[in-house]
């Protein structure tokens, strides 16, 4: 689906224009995006494998949930919009923890450069994994995944299941979530 996203500078600051995502794709224009990391209390994160028909990765597995932030659209309120859509779970602005904001630039070919922004959120999963609800156009699988596990695999040769991304972006990730088990 193509939107209107805001279209930001190479060091993430709002340039004060617009683009559909699919340009901003083609000419590699930098732009907002969200991530959210479902974890448990037990250890375990919620990944998603991506759909087969993606544009992107297809059949990877990714962060539990990720999406573009709509032109004029608060990052938080995306996040909130997106959990909802992708996995039909409903959370509130409070459920998200904000870890940081990565740079990610990623050229899959000519016509697909990815210049994004992750806004990167923790947020604690409270409900069974048979509750949630993927969005079939999105979402091909969705699992828990103990911590210990996700962390050896994308250090090792399992790591090309996953979408390719900077590994301290997921130590980050990794050690966000640690701080908050008990």
């Amino acid at each position: 689906m193509d939107e209107l996203l805001d279209i930001l500078d190479s060091e993430g600051k709002p340039t004060g224009t617009t683009a559909m995502k699919s340009q901003a794709h083609r000419k590699g224009l930098w732009h907002p995006t969200i991530h959210v990391w479902l974890y448990t209390r037990e250890g375990k994160l919620l990944i998603q494998q991506r759909a087969k028909n993606k544009d992107t990765h297809p059949l990877l597995w990714d962060v539990s949930v990720a999406g573009h932030v709509g032109a004029g659209e608060d990052i938080a309120i995306s996040a909130v919009r997106e959990v909802a859509e992708e996995i039909g779970l409903n959370i509130d602005i409070g459920d998200l923890e904000k870890i940081g904001t990565f740079k990610s630039f990623h050229r899959h070919h000519d016509q697909l450069i990815d210049c994004e922004f992750h806004h990167t959120f923790l947020c604690e999963l409270k409900v069974p994994l048979s509750d949630l609800i993927k969005q079939e156009s999105e979402v091909e699988a969705l699992t828990l995944i103990a911590l210990a596990q996700f962390s050896e695999d994308i250090r090792t040769a399992n790591q090309k299941k996953f979408v390719p991304y900077d590994l301290s972006y997921h130590e980050t990730v990794i050690k966000a979530v640690r701080e908050r088990l008990p």
